[in-house]
C-alpha cells in the first residue's frame, strides 16, 4: 500500500537503508493496512543534508516565484483531493466528507501563504547619522523540522510547510506513525508541483530514532510540533542545547459557556455536530460544557436527541457521521476516562460503551454526562474522544474562574445575546482563541495557537509566517 511512496529527500522517494518498516493498523478492521517505511539515523542525516542544500537554494528564490510555486501546490492538491481524502479515511476511519474537508483546509493554507510570501515587509528608520539608513528586514530562518499529530495529518503538515516555504525555509516532515500515507500523499503533491529538490523532505518512523538526530543537529534551526504537552516539553528541553526556535501547539480542553439569554436548543444542535467530528479527536474541540442552570435541561435534552441519531461506521461508506477512534490506545484511554467519570458521581445520559454490532474496530458511542463535578477526570484532562461533560453555573465570576482553572489555554467558546457579556467574557477567558456565538475558529487567514500549557507560536494568518523568519537590523552609513 505504501510502495508508491517511501521516505523523501533530494527530490525523490527513497527506500529506507535498513529495509525496516512499521505496520499501519486500520482503526475500522484492526487489520494491517500496509507496511510503511521506517527511517534510520542515517536516513535522517541524509534528509538533513538534503534540507540544508535545499534551503541554501530556496532562500535565493524571489518571493513572487515562491508564491507561484505554492499556488501550483494548491492546484495539484485540488486535482488530487479524492485520492488524498481516501488515504485519510483509510488510515483514520474518519467519514470521507470530513476527509475532503481537511484536504480543502490544507489547500487554503498554501493559497494563503502564496500571497503572504509577497508580503514579508521590512521597514526603514531615520538614522541618527548623516548619510545613514537604518534598515529592518526579515530573512529565512533555515531548516525546519516539523512534527505532526495523527488526527489531522494533512492540514497540520500544511500549516507548517506552507508558511515555511513562503518564508524561504526548507522542511523535514516527520508525520505520525499512525497515518504516514496521508502525509506522503501531501508530499507527492509538492513533488508533482515541481518544488525544488531538498526544499521538502519526509522521514517516517520511530520518534526515538529520528528525533535525537534532528534535535542534536545545529543546522536544524527550528522545531514545530503539534502534539501533547508531555512531548512538547521533551522537545523543548532536548532542543535547548542547540538553541532552536520552537513552536508548540499542544492541545486543549475548551470550555463552552452558554448564558441564560442564549438559545440553548439551537446551540445544542451546532455543538453536537461539531463535537463528534473525527470522533471528538480534535484539540480545539468544545469539551467542557458550562450551561446556565436555567438552560441546562433544554440544552442537554436537545444535545442527546441529536447525538443519539448519529450513524457510526466505516468512514469509507456513505451516510456515516462518526468513524472510530484512531488507535487501540485511544480507545482504552476513553474507556478509562468514562470509568473514572462515573466514579466521580457524574450521571451518564447517553452512550458510555462500545456500540453493539461492532466486533472489530476502535468504535465508541457518543457519550454524554451531566451533573459532572469539577474534580471529575473528564473535567481535568483532555478527553480527545466522543465524550461530553455537562455542568451548570449561576454567576459570571463563578463560571469564568472555573473555565480558566486548568492549565490549558487553546480555545474557548461562549454564547450570549448580550454585547456587554460577549465582550466581558472574551476579555476574561484565558485562551489563544475565543469564539463567541460560533464554533468556527480554524481558518487559513487567522492565527491558530494557544497559551499556558497549550503552547506558543501561531499557525495561519499573517502572523504565522513570522515564526519562520529572522529579523536583521542594518545600520548603514555611506560617505559622499
Amino acid at each position: 500500500m505504501y510502495t508508491p511512496f517511501g521516505l523523501y529527500w533530494n527530490g525523490m522517494w527513497q527506500k529506507p537503508a535498513s529495509g525496516k518498516s512499521i505496520p499501519v493498523i486500520s482503526p475500522v478492521t484492526e487489520e494491517v493496512l500496509g507496511e510503511a517505511p521506517a527511517a534510520s539515523e542515517d536516513d535522517t542525516r541524509q534528509a538533513i543534508e538534503s534540507a540544508v542544500s535545499g534551503t541554501a537554494q530556496w532562500r535565493k528564490v524571489i518571493a513572487w516565484e515562491r508564491s507561484r510555486m505554492l499556488r501550483r501546490v494548491a492546484e495539484v492538491m485540488r486535482e488530487r483531493t479524492d485520492d488524498m481524502a481516501r488515504w485519510l479515511s483509510l488510515e483514520l476511519g474518519k467519514p470521507l466528507d470530513q476527509s475532503k474537508g481537511e484536504v480543502g483546509m490544507a489547500i487554503e493554507q498554501f493559497e494563503w501563504y502564496a500571497e503572504e510570501a509577497k508580503r514579508i515587509y521590512g521597514h526603514v528608520l531615520e538614522s541618527r547619522q548623516p548619510h545613514g539608513k537604518v534598515l529592518i528586514q526579515h530573512e529565512p530562518l533555515g531548516v525546519v523540522a516539523a512534527f505532526t499529530s495523527w488526527n489531522f495529518p494533512v492540514v497540520l503538515a500544511a500549516r507548517k510547510i506552507a508558511p515555511a516555504l513562503a518564508a524561504g525555509c526548507s522542511v523535514i516532515l516527520r508525520p505520525a506513525e499512525e497515518a504516514p500515507g496521508s502525509a506522503m500523499s501531501l508530499v507527492q503533491c509538492l513533488h508533482e508541483a515541481g518544488v525544488p529538490a531538498g526544499v521538502i523532505n519526509l522521514i517516517n518512523g520511530s520518534a526515538d530514532t529520528i528525533s535525537p538526530v534532528l534535535l542534536n543537529e545545529s543546522r536544524v534551526r527550528k522545531i514545530s510540533l503539534t502534539g501533547s504537552a508531555r512531548v512538547g516539553k521533551l522537545l523543548i528541553k532536548a532542543s535547548a542545547e542547540t538553541l532552536k526556535r520552537t513552536s508548540m501547539e499542544l492541545g486543549g480542553h475548551a470550555p463552552v459557556i452558554i448564558y441564560a439569554d442564549a438559545d440553548a436548543e439551537a446551540i445544542a444542535e451546532q455543538a453536537a455536530l461539531v463535537k463528534f467530528k473525527h470522533c471528538g479527536q480534535v484539540c480545539a474541540s468544545p469539551s467542557r460544557y458550562f450551561i446556565h442552570e436555567s438552560q441546562a435541561e433544554a440544552f442537554t435534552n436537545k444535545f442527546i436527541e441529536i447525538a443519539q441519531n448519529f450513524k457510526l461506521g466505516n468512514g469509507m461508506e456513505s451516510g456515516i457521521d462518526i468513524g472510530p477512534l484512531a488507535t487501540k490506545k485511544r480507545l482504552k484511554e476513553v474507556e478509562l476516562m468514562v470509568s473514572g467519570t462515573l466514579k466521580s458521581g457524574a450521571r451518564l445520559r447517553l452512550g458510555g460503551k462500545r456500540p453493539e454490532g461492532f466486533d472489530r474496530g476502535f468504535f465508541y458511542e457518543p457519550t454524554v454526562f451531566d451533573q459532572v463535578p469539577d474534580h471529575a477526570p473528564i473535567m481535568q484532562e483532555e478527553p480527545f474522544g466522543p465524550l461530553v461533560p455537562i455542568t451548570t453555573f449561576r454567576y459570571f465570576d463563578e463560571v469564568i474562574e472555573r473555565a480558566n482553572s486548568l492549565e490549558y489555554g487553546l480555545t474557548s467558546y461562549a454564547f450570549t445575546r448580550s454585547q456587554r457579556l460577549a465582550h466581558d467574557t472574551a476579555d476574561a477567558l484565558e485562551a489563544g482563541m475565543v469564539a463567541v456565538n460560533t464554533f468556527a475558529l480554524a481558518s487559513a487567514e487567522t492565527p491558530y495557537g494557544g497559551i499556558k500549557q497549550s503552547g506558543f507560536g501561531r499557525e495561519g494568518g499573517s502572523q504565522g509566517i513570522h515564526d519562520y523568519l529572522n529579523i536583521k537590523y542594518i545600520n548603514m552609513v555611506m560617505e559622499e
